[in-house]
Formats: structure tokens, sequence, C-alpha cells
């Protein structure tokens, strides 16, 4: 425990980030450890590692993977010019969850994000991670929008008559 660095995840690392996120009730269904997809996980990681706005981030002792996670910095017009820093696919082995390894993470997070400048750190949690929501909160983050994500891997339906909102009154 006292041994758990932070740092920039390596090749070598890619079974246990792939154990990590395949090891909970969402990741059971979306992620695979078949040797036929591993290809595309390793092409992904290339293209992340490549990318120097794109962080992939373990807590490990020694060869051992507690935690990943995937940090994006986003420059942006809004709020003046501000670069935000993403943070996604947060993963703490069940082994290490409520040891203040996932807080020290976060915060370690934080830290790359305002060291590359950003202004404001953001992260998403499926709606169904009501523990994760509570630790968030607790490490200072607030649940200030709503977001939505369209799956592309699915066929699109078909094209109906678009709705329109319903209109504002004032009065």
């Amino acid at each position: 425990m006292a041994d758990t660095t932070f740092r920039r995840a390596g090749r070598e690392d890619l079974g246990g980030i792939l154990a990590l996120l395949a090891d909970d009730d969402l990741g059971r269904d979306r992620e695979s450890l078949a040797d036929e997809d591993l290809p595309d996980y390793r092409a992904a990681f290339e293209a992340i590692d490549r990318d120097p706005n794109q962080l992939l981030a373990v807590a490990a002792d020694g060869p051992d993977i507690f935690g990943c996670m995937q940090i994006t910095f986003i420059p942006g017009l809004a709020r003046r010019g501000a670069w935000r820093g993403q943070i996604e696919a947060v993963r703490v082995a069940p082994s290490r969850r409520g040891d203040g390894l996932g807080a020290r993470f976060l915060a370690w997070a934080v830290e790359q994000c305002r060291a590359r400048g950003c202004r404001l750190v953001q992260l998403t949690s499926d709606k169904q991670r009501d523990r994760a929501h509570d630790f968030y909160r607790v490490q200072g983050f607030e649940a200030s929008h709503v977001g939505f994500k369209l799956d592309l891997s699915v066929p699109p339906r078909p094209a109906g008559p678009r709705r329109s909102p319903p209109a504002h009154s004032e009065g």
C-alpha cells in the first residue's frame, strides 16, 4: 500500500488495465479479455499514448495495477479559452477500495490537470454508479450538468418526424 505510485501507463500495464475495466457489473458486458479483441485494445492504447493531450494513468504497486483512469486535456474557447481536464474510465480494484487509494489517485489526477494549465476538471460516471457519485462529491466535485451519449456501434433508428420542444411562454 505504501509503495503505490501513480504514473503514465506503459504497454506492459495493458493487461492489468483491461482486467480492471472488465471487473465490474457494467464492464463485464462492455469489455472483453478474449485474445481476438486484444489487437483493438493495443491499437487504442497506441493512439492514446501518442496523443500529447491524453494521459492513461495507473496506480501501481510494482507490476500490480490497482487503479486506472484516462485524462484528456481539452482546449476550448468557452470560459475565456480555458483548458479543461476530462477524467474517464476511473477504476480502483475492489481489494483497494476504502483504503484511500481512490482519493489519492483522483487528487494526483487533478494536480496533473493543474500542471497542464487546466482551469476546470470534469468527469463522467455512469448513472448506475451511485457509490462512485458519492465518492466524487466527497472529493469536491459537483453534479452540475447532464450528459448525453449516442452509441454509434448500433444501427441508427429510422428518421421520423422531429418534435420541437414545447414553446416557452413568457407571460
